[in-house]
Order: C-alpha cells, then structure tokens, then sequence
C-alpha cells in the first residue's frame, strides 16, 4: 500500500512566527543555512515541499560575523550593472564596510530555490546592522 503525501489544508496551516537571531560570533555559512531552513519551514513537522510554511526571521548584529583574515581578503562578490564592462567587483572586507547586511543576504539568497518560490521567502528575511529592530511589535523569539 503506497501512503500518500501529506498536503496541509487552509485551516491546518500554522501561522508563521518570528525568530531573531543574533549574528555575532557564528560563522556565515552555518547561520545562513539554518536561516534557510527556518524560512522554507524545513524545521516545522508539516513540512511540505512547495508550501510556504516558514516563519519570519529578523537577524541582527549582521556586522559581527567571525572570519579568518585569508577569508576577508580572498572571498570575492560579484555583479554586473548590465552595460558592456559593466561587472563590479568586492571583496568580503569591502563588503563588510560598506554593506554588512548584504553578505547574509547573499548567502541565504544561494540555499534557497531561484525561482518565485524563493523571492517569496526572500520577503520574510530582515537583516540589521547593530542590535535595534524595528520588530519589537512581532515578539521575536530568539533562536540559540
């Protein structure tokens, strides 16, 4: 007997929460996968693939990642404005001085789907630069 798949109805659904965490300290690509999970809903156990089931996650101190200085200086990000020799280039450091907030973007952005599945996901991402929020009103849970 083949056991069919579990499809969460209007009215099972959850209501999405919302999670803070604090960036300082952890390494990049552990939090940005955990962030990942918490906005697909993978940690939920009604899970389904293609159902947005994910919570809200507001991160701070985005600035405060641990690094090691081969890191800074190697890791390179790039993107092109379009226009013929148009591709721009910054390293971690530079990126980390002139907009911290994009470097947790951009790693969450790569472990989610590229699709309008994964720009909806992208909405429920917060990112700050310094401890305040303006997501006081939401009551976010921290995540250890």
């Amino acid at each position: 007997m083949v056991q069919k798949t579990y499809y969460p109805k209007g009215s099972e659904m959850p209501a999405s929460e919302w999670l803070l965490v604090d960036a300082s300290g952890q390494s990049l690509g552990r939090l940005a996968t955990q962030i990942a999970t918490y906005l697909i809903g993978k940690h939920k156990p009604t899970f389904t693939p293609g159902v947005d089931l994910g919570d809200h996650v507001v991160v701070i101190n985005c600035e405060k990642f641990s690094f090691t200085q081969k890191r800074l200086d190697n890791k390179m990000y790039h993107h092109h404005t379009g226009y013929p020799g148009g591709l721009k280039t910054a390293t971690l450091q530079e990126m980390l001085d002139k907009h911290p907030d994009r470097v947790i973007t951009k790693a969450v952005w790569g472990m989610l789907p590229h699709n309008k599945y994964g720009r909806h996901l992208m909405t429920k991402l917060r990112v700050y630069v310094g401890n305040e929020h303006p997501h006081a009103a939401q009551n976010p849970k921290p995540v250890a």
